[in-house]
């Protein structure tokens, strides 16, 4: 019988071939406990993992007109924004590369179709979850918690809460979650509901509406490009948890993304984009920052 630590032309192994052949050992060791080594057994042959991973490409519906979130640069045309980095976080655990990824506009009326219709892999695009929209889609566990507010002119003082919006004409996004609020709390205010909240920017610096209203994340990044003019209110009046949308019964999809979202959190990668993008202005991740793991 040949010995494990000798070798049949050479006899005993040397201690530098000893050491060597326990690295190895060790290494496979450790590949079959990660399961498959990360390769093709990763995933079920099925899943919506193993097709982006064969394809190459993740395919991701986000807004382009969302400072802070989802921002198309009209000069470098780049996908800026908090929302594009948790986009490129997952394209780089999926496929190699954070590079390896294709943004589609998704405004907030089409998010539901575009998961359903397969234009895009997922939606990350300030997705507030609901129990409406969960009927068509499903949701992640909360990625980021945002609250609705207003951003009014500068030298208006007459608004200082949601309460003073009556008889007040208010923009805000056709699908958004910012509109049945505004009904519920403010119900004499007249709403002006539009596709994409940046049409909202003109129409209330020039007082054509006395405000806007929506997730005040998304109200920092417009006022960022209009700080001399606009101003937020900063009172909060309702609480918005953000989740990436899926196709509905993808549980293995959701599931994955929930594990993500938990290893983001824990090893710093959350904090490192919160920072990147809406922290740049000083804004703190407080209550934004998910507890779910």
């Amino acid at each position: 019988m040949i010995s494990p630590m000798s070798s049949p032309r050479n006899g005993p192994m040397s201690g530098t071939a000893r050491r060597g052949l326990r690295v190895v050992l060790a290494a496979v060791l450790l590949c079959v406990l990660a399961t498959g080594c990360g390769e093709a057994d990763a995933f079920a042959a099925e899943s919506t993992m193993a097709r982006i991973k064969q394809r190459g490409v993740l395919t991701v519906g986000t807004k382009f007109d969302q400072p802070m979130f989802g921002y198309k640069d009209p000069a470098s045309g780049r996908i800026t924004g908090f929302d594009a980095e948790i986009a490129r976080l997952l394209a780089k655990d999926l496929t190699g590369s954070e590079r390896n990824i294709r943004f589609v506009e998704t405004v907030s009326r089409e998010r539901e179709n575009f998961i359903t219709q397969g234009v895009v892999d997922l939606v990350i695009a300030t997705y507030s979850i609901t129990p409406a929209r969960a009927e068509l889609v499903s949701f992640t566990d909360p990625y980021y918690y945002a609250g609705q507010d207003l951003l009014v002119r500068m030298g208006d003082s007459t608004i200082n809460q949601v309460t003073d919006l009556g008889g007040k004409t208010v923009c805000t996004a056709k699908g958004s979650t910012s509109v049945d609020r505004l009904r519920e709390q403010v119900p004499t205010a007249k709403l002006e509901i539009v596709d994409a909240y940046s049409i909202c920017i003109p129409a209330l610096i020039s007082g054509r509406v006395d405000a806007l209203s929506t997730d005040d994340t998304i109200l920092l990044g417009l006022l960022a490009q209009h700080p001399d003019t606009l101003r937020l209110v900063r009172k909060p009046f309702g609480r918005e948890p953000y989740g990436m949308g899926v196709r509905k019964q993808d549980t293995a999809f959701r599931d994955y993304l929930n594990g993500l979202i938990c290893r983001w959190l824990r090893d710093g990668q959350w904090d490192r984009g919160f920072m990147a993008t809406i922290g740049v202005h000083g804004n703190t991740a407080g209550p934004s920052r998910p507890a779910n793991c």
